[in-house]
């Protein structure tokens, strides 16, 4: 029998990221043309980031073919990383970001998860081919064993953000893009996103980091770290609807000045990952570096805060967040 009912009926909601995890997903960097000259250097981010994270939680990697998982292998060994904790899952993919092809993993009391899979349509249709990424979901919702819910509604993992007990940042410039689907209103996605996560309340923010390429995913703005307060860079158009809503928020540095052969790189101390016992922390070897690594370890003082150097995974348009997915422990309600 099909089930009718949406995951909120069926009791279903997105924990928050600080809340346990039993993984995280990645999918080992592999294009060319994401980090032209720089693909070996996409490489030892993704390697320091399954370095902090393989003693606290499962690192699940997606690699094409035994090639690639040679490849990914011996990077992580070089690293440091204990290469048979890492679990492989032979997956084709178009990329590397797994926070917006990935499946969205939602939680029950009873110890039941499901995989939201929503649309890709590599945002809005940007970078053509992209049928593997969006396959990711159901892939990695089979590996995981978990069932797996489809949307057709075009949504990237790294357009909203969420406390895990209800309310969610988005900003409208992407979520109403028109280049990802016909009749985006804000109407119709609220009811997508309390049907599927159980929203009760989204709050909508503008504000733009130079040369992203995702009109304006939020977790490149703002980010909750804790019910009720929010990190965000200082943009007016981010920070004043967050207070307006009456959230707390804490200012991040403003997004660095990075370019590389003449172009903006969309860098970001906004792009972080909440993991188990530790904040992965975007660095770019700038002078905000500091700054953000001490707001991170003010806000998350239970956690290792490890800096990530990602100056050039940013050559990709993207950072820690952007490539990671976490999947919930069963039964975190």
């Amino acid at each position: 029998m099909t089930e009718s009912r949406t995951p909120r009926q069926r009791g279903f909601r997105w924990p928050a990221e600080w809340e346990p995890h039993a993984g995280t997903w990645l999918t080992w960097p592999h294009n060319p043309d994401t980090w032209p000259g720089r693909l070996g250097e996409a490489e030892k981010a993704f390697a320091a980031m399954a370095r902090s994270l393989h003693g606290r939680e499962t690192v699940n990697l997606l690699v094409a073919d035994a090639a690639r998982e040679e490849r990914a292998r011996s990077c992580l060994a070089m690293a440091g990383v204990e290469v048979d904790r890492v679990r492989f899952h032979r997956v084709e993919t178009d990329d590397g970001w797994m926070r917006d092809c990935g499946p969205i993993f939602v939680v029950d009391g009873s110890g039941a998860r499901l995989a939201i899979d929503f649309a890709f349509d590599a945002w809005g249709g940007k970078y053509p081919p992209w049928d593997r990424d969006a396959a990711a979901g159901a892939a990695v919702a089979a590996a995981a064993g978990v069932e797996r819910v489809v949307c057709p509604v075009v949504l990237e993992g790294g357009a909203i953000d969420g406390d895990g007990r209800g309310t969610l940042l988005t900003t409208g410039r992407c979520l109403l893009d028109a280049g990802r689907g016909p009749g985006r209103t804000r109407e119709a996605l609220e009811r997508v996103l309390s049907d599927h996560l159980a929203a009760d309340r989204v709050v909508w923010l503008e504000g733009e980091v130079e040369g992203d390429d995702t009109d304006g995913h939020v977790d490149q703005l703002a980010r909750f770290a804790a019910p009720g307060t929010v990190l965000a860079l200082p943009l007016h158009d981010t920070v004043q609807p967050l207070r307006a809503a009456g959230l707390e928020v804490i200012e991040l540095p403003p997004a660095p000045e990075i370019r590389v052969d003449g172009a903006r790189v969309p860098a970001s101390h906004a792009n972080f990952y909440v993991a188990n016992g530790v904040v992965l922390a975007p660095v770019f070897g700038t002078p905000e570096d500091e700054h953000a690594l001490a707001v991170l370890a003010e806000v998350f003082p239970d956690r290792e805060i490890a800096p990530i150097p990602c100056r050039d995974l940013a050559v990709g348009l993207g950072a820690l967040h952007c490539v990671t997915q976490q999947e919930p422990v069963a039964g975190s309600s």
